[in-house]
């Protein structure tokens, strides 16, 4: 499977090039087109537990699974909110996806959910992670571009949770205030993971929950006059 990703960054779309009968699992809603004989099946990977494990990890219940004719065939794929994307490609290590940055990968990948202890409840929107794991490409999506830290052994950054869009598991992690409690709640940025190498992180330039807290103040007001 050949994937290329264009209009980076800002409205990146991916496109899967298939080779005869090969299959790709796509995130519901991530679909934009698909060429002529290429057929879609919805299923539960997994079943009722495979499912609810997804759900858990911030997917959907129910994946799709998009299969090429014997001529071959494409798919394009873009993320809900405008930004980029990155192929990963998964040989055998680990990695830890956060809450809605997976969109499509190839068959031979598989995924667990996993999370970042009940202090990550505290932070933006809740730190759930999904775990990849198996042998393949998996194609991610950020809201914003995507920069990638690589860090050294022992060596630690401090990211804000709603900025993470993944890292290797060989990154270990805390949720942590920034500062005291005033700094935390007078700041505006809320609580940080402490990330420590060795391994890559990567992160999305924008934050969804800032988006909301932007938005929410400008929302209409409903009136409560007759």
């Amino acid at each position: 499977m050949n994937i290329e990703i264009k209009h980076q960054p800002s409205y990146s779309l991916a496109i899967a090039h298939l080779s005869p009968s090969e299959q790709i699992k796509v995130e519901p809603g991530s679909m934009v087109s698909y060429s002529d004989g290429v057929a879609v099946e919805t299923k539960s990977e997994g079943g009722l537990f495979g499912g609810l494990k997804r759900m858990i990890g911030g997917e959907s219940f129910f994946q799709n699974l998009y299969t090429a004719p014997t001529a071959g065939g494409e798919i394009t794929l873009a993320p809900s909110l405008p930004g980029d994307m990155r192929v990963l490609d998964i040989v055998g290590a680990d990695f830890l996806l956060q809450s809605g940055a997976y969109i499509a990968s190839e068959t031979t990948v598989a995924f667990d959910s996993s999370w970042g202890g009940s202090k990550g409840f505290f932070g933006s929107g809740s730190l759930i992670l999904l775990k990849v794991s198996g042998m393949g490409k998996v194609l991610v999506g950020a809201y914003g571009a995507i920069e990638e830290r690589v860090l050294g052994a022992g060596e630690r950054y401090n990211v804000d949770t709603g900025h993470i869009v993944g890292f290797d598991s060989s990154v270990s992690f805390s949720v942590k205030r920034i500062g005291g409690w005033k700094s935390t709640f007078l700041s505006g940025e809320g609580l940080v993971c402490e990330m420590t190498g060795p391994g890559r992180v990567l992160l999305q330039t924008r934050s969804e929950e800032a988006l909301v807290n932007w938005l929410i103040p400008r929302m209409p007001k409903s009136s409560n006059s007759n």
